[in-house]
């Protein structure tokens, strides 16, 4: 059984070790697997790319595993690789079908996009966490898919990086908006979600856990999930407003002013209680939401 991953630094290496046909661009390949397969021998082995992946499906195979459920794909997607992340190679040849894109980040060097792509949070998300698509958004989808092979094929002039790199950037913000649809359409699904965030940081509180291991961090409640933790982020702070983490600075601050309205615990006590290895810390974040001291609010309540 092999174990050991395999590194790619270019798409070309990729391509040669699946027996695909050599990138048309040093920088960008996109595979259309209805019309070649890659070599399976590799199968089941993890490959660490160093660029980034989008692949195109018109139909998943099977269910794949989200949070604490599972979801059929059948409908078809796009999921999501970014530099450095690790992918295994499916001995499912029925797997292997749509297409895949792949572009290095040396394709956006000099580009806006080279900065600008790591606002794209779904590079980081999980497979499973792959986003569905309508017939209409699959068709949209498709031709730019298609757009993009029309490109490539075309003979490579001084234009030619300027146009896949705006294809690719168009493709992305297609991304972003049907992630939010998405997000906003699967609202039972997510609902339950944010209610087991909110389960979770009630019984963390409760058993006061803070004074153990600290103030809650959102990799922490990602883990609690099984999600990744910008897939949470994004999809809380599309539906609330709010990411993760002021979700729980909320949370700090609803339950400090509790505990500021008890008079058995100091300022720095309160801040212990909650997590926080110095008080100054607790007073700033306090007052940064609330525009009061921790001390002031007190006041505040003495006097109502």
């Amino acid at each position: 059984m092999m174990t050991e991953p395999v590194f790619f630094e270019t798409i070309s290496e990729l391509m040669q070790r699946l027996d695909l046909p050599k990138p048309l661009h040093p920088h960008i390949a996109l595979v259309n697997y209805d019309q070649v397969r890659p070599n399976l021998k590799d199968a089941g082995r993890r490959y660490l790319l160093r660029f980034y992946k989008v692949a195109f499906k018109t139909s998943f195979v099977g269910k794949a595993k989200y949070g604490p459920g599972t979801y059929d794909f059948k409908e078809g997607g796009l999921a999501f690789v970014g530099p450095n992340q690790m992918v295994e190679l499916s001995a499912d040849e029925e797997q292997h079908e749509g297409y895949a894109l792949f572009f290095h980040p040396d394709l956006l060097f000099r580009y806006p996009l080279a900065k600008s792509i790591h606002q794209y949070g779904f590079f980081s998300y999980r497979v499973s966490e792959a986003l569905f698509l309508s017939e209409k958004e699959k068709q949209i989808i498709g031709f730019l898919f298609e757009s993009i092979d029309i490109e490539l094929k075309n003979n490579i002039d001084s234009f030619s990086q300027s146009v896949l790199v705006s294809q690719i950037e168009l493709l992305l913000n297609h991304c972003n908006r049907f992630y939010n649809r998405q997000f906003l359409t699967r609202n039972v699904v997510h609902h339950d979600v944010i209610d087991q965030v909110n389960a979770y940081l009630t019984d963390r509180f409760k058993k006061e856990q803070a004074l153990i291991s600290g103030l809650p961090t959102t990799q922490e409640i990602a883990d609690q999930l099984e999600l990744s933790q910008r897939y949470l982020s994004d999809m809380l702070k599309s539906l609330t407003g709010q990411t993760t983490q002021q979700h729980i600075h909320l949370w700090i601050i609803e339950k400090s002013k509790e505990m500021l309205g008890s008079n058995a615990l100091t300022t720095a006590e309160v801040a212990y209680n909650l997590g926080f290895e110095h008080p100054q810390s607790f007073n700033k974040l306090f007052k940064q939401k609330t525009g009061l001291s921790p001390a002031a609010f007190r006041l505040g309540l003495r006097a109502g």
